[in-house]
């Protein structure tokens, strides 16, 4: 097979980490992006991207980080993978610095790192507080030297619909649309990558951009891709409340010494981790839970705890005036740390009118991430099968997933600063795999003929008219905000199985009015409303993926938490959901697999403690080859 050709859907950085290796690789790329690639939503990652360089001389490891990172996802996260991207850590923190990445630096000239949650030790890397825009930054001038020498092209401003699939079911190509004109368009490859990000959105009032809709998941989804682990959403601590949508604050400030408070009161009294129940604090004066609750971690537990913890204190009566808000301080701070923290401080001074460097900032918990997403299969480095199967590849064959928008490195809880680094180490390893995979093909693209491009794009076309025809009397953005307002209710920090099935029922509702919508505007050119409408039926299968995983699920497993099975169950629970999609069922078909334990078994999180380890992980290969 002479020409090897490969789609890239997204332009954050998963898609480009993918689409260098692949240019580095021989591959001619097509980018896929709904944006500018440079406006992705990589570019809002705040706080830092992990990896045990161990500069600071506290014997850190990558053994120690893979073993923070399992522990930390309650120990769902899939460990083979968990411990490569670890172990390649220090190796891509090395690559972005030889692009010019810049790290924030010591004094000696060494590039800095800072403490984030979920560990004792400083091994994350930052650039002040926006890291993700200055990696982007940084994999983009990469990916523009191929696009010199005519091996990546851009389509930005271009969305992806539909996996164009031969009659084996191999991806042969994308159906796209274009968003200024909405005219459909089909590209073809023997190779798909779906780098597409999360699917925040779905409950509006999240931290993501407005373009994470995941749709492109759920595209693929209603297609016959297999959907893990969909009920595990991230709360992110700390955001900005807002009516419209919240606004992340990083967990670098916390990282970098901002402590979290309400004023006390001794009247009432709450249990703490270890059972004991005491006061809340000293009347009218800071009451710091956090690190009160956990002495070792403070401010910087995982962020299922922080979350559930706030939420605990707000339930209590404790928030700021009365309001589902609790203070993030860092006026205490020299002025070298807080201007460390410049780029986000600013966004709340702009957003709120408010100095934090001299009022405490007003934060509340915030949907951040999906640490579910796409099924893909992961062989390990010792596998007997390990030369016939691919890493990254969905159960649909050439259809590549990395990045937010797939499963494993993150399980029932995501470590901050991990996500930078799964997205690069995903990317780089989908760089890899899928040149393998082209050279098992015995035929290109284009030898295939031409029934199933051209029933694709049919398909498109008839829905996109479907849509614009529809004269109903539901507005689909009512529509969303009704959803989103069920799925904050009762699908995010606090779950129980009663709810759960009401807005199982209520979403099927949804689901029922969407048919009957009437879109403000049909026109061809820059129609918001229309491209929203198409992304909605997709947003409102995961949601149903997302409630009825949780349903199923008994137990409390990092974000997933039912006071009704307050118990972690990993007799029954330690296994991975996988969702299916059946056109004939108002309902996805949910089925488990295990989790592979190979290197740590299940223990107690325990986050109360300093107790710095060396942890003892099992049975690690030798063979292990890192894709940097």
């Amino acid at each position: 097979m002479k020409k090897k050709e490969v789609i890239v859907v997204g332009g954050g950085l998963a898609g480009l980490a993918a689409a260098m290796r692949l240019a580095e690789n021989g591959c001619h790329v097509k980018i896929i992006s709904v944006t500018q690639v440079k406006r992705s939503h990589s570019v809002c990652a705040q706080g830092g991207i992990n990896a045990a360089v161990n500069l600071k001389g506290e014997e850190d490891s990558p053994l120690i980080h893979a073993y923070d990172t399992i522990k930390g996802s309650d120990f769902l996260a899939q460990q083979p993978p968990v411990l490569e991207m670890c172990l390649a850590g220090p190796r891509i923190i090395e690559m972005m610095d030889r692009f010019g990445c810049t790290f924030n630096r010591t004094p000696e000239g060494n590039i800095d790192f800072r403490r984030f949650g979920g560990t004792l030790y400083n091994r994350t890397a930052f650039c002040s507080a926006s890291t993700g825009q200055q990696l982007l930054y940084a994999l983009d001038e990469q990916v523009r030297r191929y696009e010199v020498n005519g091996l990546i092209e851009k389509f930005e401003h271009h969305e992806f619909l539909r996996l164009i699939q031969d009659e084996q079911g191999k991806a042969r190509g994308i159906v796209m649309m274009d968003l200024f004109n909405l005219k459909l368009d089909i590209l073809k490859a023997d190779a798909v990558v779906i780098a597409s990000g999360g699917p925040g959105l779905i409950f509006k009032r999240s931290t993501n951009s407005t373009f994470c809709t995941g749709a492109a998941n759920g595209r693929l989804y209603m297609q016959g891709m297999h959907y893990a682990n969909g009920e595990f959403i991230q709360i992110h601590p700390t955001a900005i409340p807002g009516s419209d949508k919240l606004r992340l604050m990083s967990e670098s400030i916390r990282g970098e010494g901002g402590r979290v408070w309400v004023y006390g009161d001794s009247s009432k009294s709450m249990e703490t981790p270890e059972g004991k129940m005491i006061p809340c604090g000293e009347t009218g004066k800071p009451w710091y839970f956090l690190e009160e609750f956990y002495p070792a971690f403070g401010n910087l537990v995982p962020r299922d705890i922080g979350a559930r913890e706030i939420l605990r204190v707000i339930e209590a009566g404790l928030g700021i005036e009365g309001r589902e808000e609790v203070f993030l301080d860092v006026t205490h701070l020299p002025e070298e740390t807080v201007h460390k923290l410049e780029s986000v401080l600013h966004i709340y001074q702009r957003f709120t009118g408010e100095d934090p460097r001299k009022v405490p900032m007003r934060i509340a918990p915030a949907v951040h991430y999906s640490m579910g997403g796409a099924w893909v299969d992961w062989p390990a480095a010792d596998a007997p099968d390990r030369k016939t199967r691919f890493r990254q590849m969905s159960n649909l064959e050439g259809c590549f997933v990395a990045g937010e928008a797939e499963y494993q490195y993150h399980g029932a809880n995501r470590l901050g600063a991990n996500s930078l680094l799964s997205c690069i180490f995903g990317g780089l390893v989908t760089g890899v795999e899928v040149p393998r995979y082209l050279e098992t093909l015995s035929e290109s693209y284009g030898e295939v003929e031409e029934a199933p491009f051209k029933a694709a794009l049919q398909e498109e076309e008839a829905f996109k008219q479907d849509l614009l025809s529809r004269n109903g009397k539901e507005n689909v953005h009512k529509l969303h905000e009704e959803l989103a307002h069920e799925m904050v209710q009762h699908v995010t920090v606090k779950r129980s199985n009663e709810n759960l099935k009401k807005t199982i029922d209520f979403i099927k509702e949804i689901r029922e009015r969407y048919k009957n919508i009437s879109l403000d505007d049909t026109g061809s050119l820059h129609n918001q409303t229309y491209i929203f409408a198409n992304q909605f039926q997709s947003m409102i299968e995961l949601a149903l993926v997302m409630t009825k995983g949780a349903l199923l699920r008994d137990e409390f497993r990092g974000s997933h938490f039912k006071p009704e099975f307050s118990e972690r169950d990993d007799q029954n629970w330690l296994k991975t959901t996988i969702a299916s999609y059946n056109p004939n069922s108002d309902e996805p078909e949910i089925t488990y697999e295990p989790v592979d334990t190979p290197y740590l078994k299940p223990i107690q999180r325990d986050y109360t403690k300093a107790k710095r380890i060396k942890p003892q992980l099992e049975n690690i290969p030798t063979n292990i080859e890192l894709p940097i």
